[in-house]
């Protein structure tokens, strides 16, 4: 199974999924950038306004501490970690994880200024197949580590996509600060890393077992809004 059908499949169709309804953010806490603090460091994350519905929820969760004491339960290297499902926290060691939710999905919000760059935070969701209008699992995320590629890798996954067009300023940044491109206008993309980058390298490296779940737990200490620098 490859990299891109294990993360398709990260979130099993739930058939209870509703609308996500509406959240009234703060208007100071659109001003703040989030700090993830994990047992392998500490990440410094700025949300999107131009993905305002995934950017509330993703305020309204942490403001919640829905994310506290939480796994990065997916990890795959070269590609991304994955968090966010709310069974993580009392999971037992080896427990199969990815199936958790909510109890709703966000509408996608794809937009072609936003790709898989190295730091990109995106949603997770269930395959095309059961979610053809490509909703976001209401809280599972991942931060995309990915590779550097060279042209000759970028016209090969260009070819298996269906017609899509890497952009020119966006192949420079796969060419020297690297990504995963092959999931590019597929996932909603609604922030990125700003500071901590090498926290994603750190979780990236560690020893995994079945479906990709670290041997040794990786957990999110605390996730909280902070003054935006």
């Amino acid at each position: 199974m490859n990299k891109l059908l294990l993360l398709l499949t990260a979130v099993v169709l739930i058939s209870a999924y509703r609308t996500n309804p509406p959240y009234q953010v703060k208007k100071g806490d659109l001003n703040k950038d989030i700090e993830l603090v994990t047992s392998k460091g500490t990440m410094v994350i700025r949300l999107s306004d131009s993905t305002p519905k995934h950017r509330d929820n993703f305020i309204k969760l942490v403001n919640q501490h829905y994310y506290d004491g939480l796994l990065f339960h997916r990890v795959m290297s070269q590609f991304m970690v994955q968090a966010g499902d709310p069974k993580s926290k009392t999971a037992k060691p080896g427990e199969a994880l990815g199936a958790g939710n909510p109890g709703y999905t966000i509408p996608a919000e794809m937009r072609p200024y936003l790709f898989h760059k190295k730091g990109a935070l995106a949603a997770a969701r269930t395959p095309d197949e059961v979610n053809p209008t490509r909703e976001s699992n209401g809280s599972q995320f991942y931060i995309v580590q990915g590779r550097v590629y060279d042209d000759a890798d970028l016209n090969q996954i260009e070819a298996r996509l269906n017609g899509y067009k890497i952009p020119a300023a966006h192949r420079e940044v796969y060419k020297t600060v690297g990504g995963s491109p092959s999931l590019d206008q597929k996932y909603t993309i609604f922030g990125e890393v700003i500071k901590g980058v090498e926290v994603i390298d750190s979780i990236a490296a560690v020893a995994v077992g079945d479906r990709n779940r670290p041997v040794q737990d990786v957990k999110i200490i605390k996730a909280s809004l902070i003054k935006r620098q």
